[in-house]
């Protein structure tokens, strides 16, 4: 009864706390890969409250960081009522001005600032009237896959070091203390802009960019590619798509679906013409 009875207390307890509160309690345990174990003030009988590694701090890693008994102050981020736990950000009062710059950014907002560094997973953005990031070259942040609607064999064939750019803010990560940024959302979807001009049914030309086991890729327009499935290729039945074409081959094809949600473009050869074989 006294295990359950304080299950019901510590759910009573959190209750009261809410996302974004600050809370403080002592460490009780710190362990890989749990993270750090805390017993808040004002609830003694287990710890509530639990701080993931990566959210003990930017600047050291976990051992360094926080020892069994010290006293901490962290962030409220969740709070799970059923698992009777909340989770907590020392992060947030470690770099109290990163934190609140980053928390009061909204999705869509237009941020600008200059290229800082460029990574093999993504670039680093020094915004304007932000503030240092502890450990990386700026507080922003721009994922490979939002850099350029277009396919880029180098992240330098889309910005460089020094450059001035305009990005849609995405989300505040809150392990790396990073602004997430778009910058391909600055500029209209190529692929929304060449199917808003063709139809089902329309017949398009392009070349062969890639074979796969079920089926090869044409692109018909620059930064365009459309499938072909192995069914679509001919009306005779083949056993794999380089039995009948390469890459690098022109071929003539019939649009048979657009996909808008998926960005996907599905074509047919065979459809071209009955005896295509």
């Amino acid at each position: 009864m006294g295990a359950a009875s304080d299950d019901q207390a510590g759910r009573v307890f959190l209750a009261g706390i809410h996302v974004g509160d600050l809370c403080s309690g002592t460490v009780a345990e710190v362990a890989r890969p749990q993270g750090v174990a805390v017993t808040l003030d004002g609830f003694s009988a287990y710890p509530l409250g639990t701080v993931w590694p990566l959210d003990v701090s930017w600047r050291w890693n976990m051992a360094a960081a926080v020892k069994v008994g010290q006293r901490i102050t962290a962030e409220v981020i969740a709070v799970d009522l059923d698992e009777g736990r909340v989770r907590l950000a020392m992060t947030a009062t470690e770099n109290p001005e990163l934190w609140e710059f980053l928390k009061s950014r909204q999705r869509g907002e237009i941020l600008s600032g200059t290229v800082a560094a460029i990574e093999r997973f993504g670039v680093f953005v020094s915004l304007d009237n932000g503030p240092d990031h502890p450990v990386f070259p700026g507080v922003g942040f721009i994922t490979i896959p939002e850099l350029s609607w277009r396919h880029a064999e180098a992240v330098s064939d889309v910005v460089q070091v020094g450059q001035r750019v305009s990005c849609e803010f995405l989300q505040f990560d809150t392990w790396n203390g990073e602004a997430r940024l778009s910058l391909r959302a600055m500029q209209p979807d190529p692929f929304e802009v060449f199917v808003e001009g063709i139809t089902v049914g329309q017949t398009l030309h392009g070349q062969i960019t890639k074979v796969i086991p079920f089926g090869v890729f044409v692109r018909v327009a620059d930064g365009i590619e459309g499938l072909i499935h192995l069914r679509e290729l001919t009306w005779t039945p083949v056993e794999t798509p380089e039995d009948v074409v390469q890459v690098g081959d022109r071929v003539t094809v019939v649009v048979i679906e657009i996909d808008r949600e998926r960005r996907r473009l599905t074509l047919s050869r065979r459809q071209v013409s009955p005896d295509l074989r």
